[in-house]
């Protein structure tokens, strides 16, 4: 007999009709381990060099992932540090603006201040001697004396 074939495996199966046996393999004798176990040692270096891969990508991802964090917390250590330094540049930088504020207008009420007295000043003379001459009036014509 010559060399089988795969297609020699299977039993022929009958003409459409009535069933009749099915279509099974015929010449299974050394079973599906025989046929595989060649596929499978073949496959066997690829399947380790791709657990080696898988094993070295995940302590790859392990070793990234744990400099990612110390990272991420000095970054938020530095930025709770320089948060107080900007919060502390802001809050002088708020009075320095405050107290110019309250400096112009400590000016301008000393300038109105200034103003008035300047108003008065000029004023005043000749209102004294108004009031002086109404009070020795007063004085005088209430009978000259107490």
């Amino acid at each position: 007999m010559a060399r089988p074939n795969i297609l020699d495996r299977f039993r022929p199966v009958g003409a459409p009709g009535p069933s009749g046996p099915a279509g099974v393999p015929s010449a299974d004798v050394e079973g599906a381990d025989a046929e595989l176990l060649p596929v499978f040692e073949a496959l066997q270096p690829d399947t380790e060099a791709a657990r080696r891969h898988l094993e070295e990508a995940s302590e790859q991802a392990r070793t990234l992932l744990a400099e990612t964090r110390r990272q991420a917390d000095a970054d938020v250590a530095q930025a709770r540090l320089d948060s107080a330094a900007v919060r502390a540049r802001a809050a002088e930088q708020v009075s320095r603006e405050a107290a110019a504020q309250d400096q112009e207008l400590l000016d301008r009420a000393q300038q109105r201040a200034d103003g008035i007295s300047a108003a008065a000043a000029g004023k005043l003379p000749p209102l004294a001697r108004k009031i002086a001459a109404s009070v020795v009036e007063d004085y005088l014509g209430a009978g000259g004396g107490p």
